[in-house]
């Protein structure tokens, strides 16, 4: 994967045929509000990029966007190859990308199990099969004794594990997670970098939100940093650090939650 620049008047793209997920040019407007001013960016397959930036920067409403929650106003969507530009959520779901947000949102009358089948029911209706998945996935985040248990029930640092269960039990090729290392503990936070890192050996893709400096700049290839909803750098997590750019953006910032 070569270096991007981290300067924005020149591309900010890597190769194409090492990008698993394009977003180009992407801008959205609300009741002419611009909240994203074109936007691009890649990420390469097998990668972690880490996605930065002050207190409204854009970050929540990108991710919006390329997820299908709403349209761009303007730009391109690609995913593996194909425009998912405007289509809708669960239909880009269907083609390898999936999220979780902000706020863990389990579905508080079911079990842990049946949460994470929520996920694996989008790629089959045979629920046999969707427990199995869903079984998998548990285990590969720490929850599997805790199956039987309702969602509502474990703690917010068992909530983040199981919303990143519900999204990997899609089989998800690209996979956006935004904050879901907010609210943790040290020891919390480390285990969620050590689930990370696992999924990237199995060859999914990570595009991550967090306010976490040292934990996204310690797990990121690459980091994308937004501010106004302008892209101002995207680099190395060392080169980023040393922009002056995005060390402006910070002075004074908060470290709320997105727009």
């Amino acid at each position: 994967m070569a270096t991007e620049p981290t300067d924005t008047t020149t591309t900010d793209a890597a190769d194409d045929a090492d990008a698993i997920l394009e977003v180009r040019d992407v801008g959205k407007t609300f009741s002419g509000l611009v909240a994203l001013d074109g936007v691009s960016m890649d990420v390469g397959r097998g990668e972690i990029v880490g996605l930065i930036g002050p207190n409204g920067a854009g970050k929540t409403t990108l991710f919006n966007c390329i997820s299908g929650v709403f349209p761009p106003t303007s730009g391109r969507i690609v995913l593996d190859g194909e425009d998912v530009t405007g289509l809708a959520a669960h239909e880009i779901a269907r083609r390898g990308l999936a999220r979780t947000f902000q706020i863990t949102r389990p579905l508080e009358d079911l079990t842990v199990l049946e949460n994470a089948m929520v996920g694996a029911h989008i790629h089959t209706r045979r629920r046999a099969e969707a427990r199995e998945i869903a079984r998998e996935r548990l285990a590969f985040v720490g929850l599997a004794g805790r199956a039987d248990e309702r969602a509502d029930e474990l703690t917010v640092g068992a909530q983040k594990r199981l919303e990143l269960a519900r999204a990997i039990a899609t089989d998800p090729s690209v996979l956006l997670l935004d904050e879901i290392m907010a609210g943790l503990t040290p020891a919390e936070t480390e285990g969620m970098l050590d689930l990370f890192r696992g999924l990237r050996e199995d060859g999914t893709s990570l595009l991550v939100i967090e306010h976490d400096m040292d934990a996204i700049m310690s797990i990121s290839d690459r980091v994308k940093v937004l501010d106004n909803g302008r892209s101002i750098a995207f680099g190395s997590p060392e080169a980023v650090a040393r922009d002056e750019r995005v060390i402006e953006a910070y002075i004074g910032g908060d470290d709320g939650a997105d727009a």
